[in-house]
């Protein structure tokens, strides 16, 4: 039907503006964190941008399914108040035609938002934990300023450069303080250099110097005198990137019983579900009365939605905790919201259907 037609284009560009404003307002946000942590010290500016990225595709999803809802809402909305409904319901058609073309512009959207929910946000997470490893790294060996002397992120080595040689790969007269096996030890080269092992630890290479080990409590000092002497790095790198439950892959989880990785799933599996019933939902919602408010059903769908949202993260908290199972978690509130759908269907029809009658 041409006036089906129309409204799924009107959906796809409330959609488009609405996902547009969001996600100018989430960048706007997740800019402002992120300057403020560069600003602190704690990254690099030049990884802003980089962790900018990462943070938008990991909630791209979440604002597809909110635009989507807020779309046909406010479409629906449009339609009501134009008494452009009246014309719908003279032709013979119910309320509940409208899901059809909810459907078809729904339906392209879940697969999208499954992709970024299953997929693509753990990898935009676990990208940005491995940047940010790579960046605390770079941290603790490529910014040791000569003069000046550098703690590890690990607090167990302090290295000290006298001056960088013209050859920038090396530096001059290296002091290392650092305890390996409660012995305390400093050593001291004339010259090092940096090297990458092939499991990825990063070491110091010393030349030409000593080390000396004392043991805390002893008199014993031990005096090494060597040509080449590695000292590795404990960084975030060399250890490996912490992984949360959040940026592991989805196929990793479905490997795994363990009720953290399960309350994962279900989250991610919550999201294109949530987004269909959001969408059916709003229909019943869109209701406006011409001569009333125009604001009382955004209200009431804004409400709908906060209400969603948290009913998924209360049973995700729950299923991790062990409370109820994964099957439990994953249909209970989804078959909740969409049992509100038929008695939310029921007294907009009947509402309607008492004012033709007195008409």
């Amino acid at each position: 039907m041409i006036f089906q037609d129309a409204a799924r284009r009107e959906f796809t560009h409330s959609a488009a503006g609405v996902f547009v404003a969001l996600f100018v307002i989430l960048l706007t946000t997740q800019l402002i964190r992120l300057l403020g942590e560069a600003a602190q010290g704690s990254i690099a500016p030049e990884a802003v941008v980089a962790l900018l990225g990462f943070s938008a595709l990991n909630y791209i999803s979440a604002l597809l399914s909110l635009s989507a809802f807020i779309a046909v809402l406010l479409t629906l909305s449009r339609i009501y108040r134009d008494s452009e409904m009246v014309v719908w319901f003279s032709s013979g058609l119910s309320l509940t035609a409208w899901v059809r073309p909810v459907l078809v512009f729904i339906l392209p959207l879940v697969f999208a938002i499954a992709a970024l929910s299953l997929f693509v946000s753990p990898w935009a997470l676990s990208q940005s934990a491995e940047y940010r490893g790579n960046l605390s790294s770079r941290k603790d060996t490529g910014q040791i300023s000569p003069g000046a002397f550098q703690e590890s992120s690990s607090g167990d080595q302090v290295v000290f450069v006298e001056a960088v040689a013209e050859d920038e790969r090396y530096v001059k007269n290296v002091f290392v303080s650092s305890v390996q096996n409660q012995r305390l030890g400093v050593t001291m080269a004339a010259i090092a250099h940096q090297e990458v092992a092939n499991s990825g630890d990063r070491f110091i290479v010393l030349e030409n110097g000593r080390r000396y080990e004392v043991e805390p409590g002893s008199s014993e000092l031990r005096v090494l005198e060597y040509a080449t002497y590695g000292i590795r790095i404990e960084t975030k790198e060399a250890r490996g990137i912490e992984w949360t439950t959040s940026s592991m892959p989805t196929l990793a989880l479905l490997k795994s019983d363990q009720p953290n990785f399960r309350a994962e799933l279900l989250w991610r599996l919550g999201v294109p579900i949530s987004a269909i019933v959001l969408v059916l939902l709003a229909i019943p919602l869109s209701f406006v009365n011409p001569r009333a408010g125009r604001s009382a059903n955004m209200l009431l769908g804004l409400f709908t939605y906060l209400l969603y949202n948290n009913l998924l993260t209360i049973s995700q908290a729950w299923v991790a905790s062990g409370k109820i199972s994964f099957a439990v978690g994953v249909f209970a509130i989804h078959v909740f919201m969409l049992g509100l759908l038929p008695l939310l269907f029921y007294r907009r029809i009947a509402v309607f259907s008492f004012a033709r009658f007195f008409r």
